[in-house]
């Protein structure tokens, strides 16, 4: 079920603030991912991990950071750095399907050369591919 946001002074955040919670986010990834290479090492009792179920491992891995976070209180941890929040437009939580169409989305406007990252800059709404695709925003929080 999803929890109503405080919607006092909330604007689109900008592509900027987008990019430097995006690149805070990487670094916390890469940690995750380590760390779940470790345990897959550990449990798995080899020297090394490939194949389609250590991808998959990570693949979760990450979704799950990412909707762990964003079901909860809307922000990551870079989110929280940059003072931005994912929500529906109506100022709620967004729910775990959301967050799966949301990271799915995400990958696919990477893919695409930036391309669905680069798309909010010319339409009025300022929605990223992700945005349009989840039937979310990412809003700004000012300073209280």
């Amino acid at each position: 079920m999803s929890r109503p946001f405080d919607q006092a002074n909330t604007a689109r955040a900008s592509l900027a603030r987008r990019l430097g919670a995006i690149g805070y986010d990487t670094l916390v990834i890469i940690a995750l991912s380590f760390a779940v290479t470790a345990i897959w090492l550990w449990l798995m009792n080899t020297p090394s991990a490939t194949g389609p179920a250590f991808q998959s491992t990570i693949f979760v891995s990450i979704f799950s950071f990412f909707g762990f976070f964003w079901t909860r209180s809307g922000q990551t941890i870079g989110m929280m750095a940059w003072r931005i929040r994912i929500q529906t437009k109506a100022g709620s939580s967004i729910s775990w399907t959301q967050a799966l169409i949301r990271f799915m989305g995400a990958i696919a406007a990477v893919a695409i050369l930036g391309i669905g990252y680069l798309w909010m800059l010319f339409n009025d709404e300022q929605l990223t591919l992700q945005d349009k695709l989840s039937n979310t925003e990412v809003v700004y929080l000012p300073k209280k």
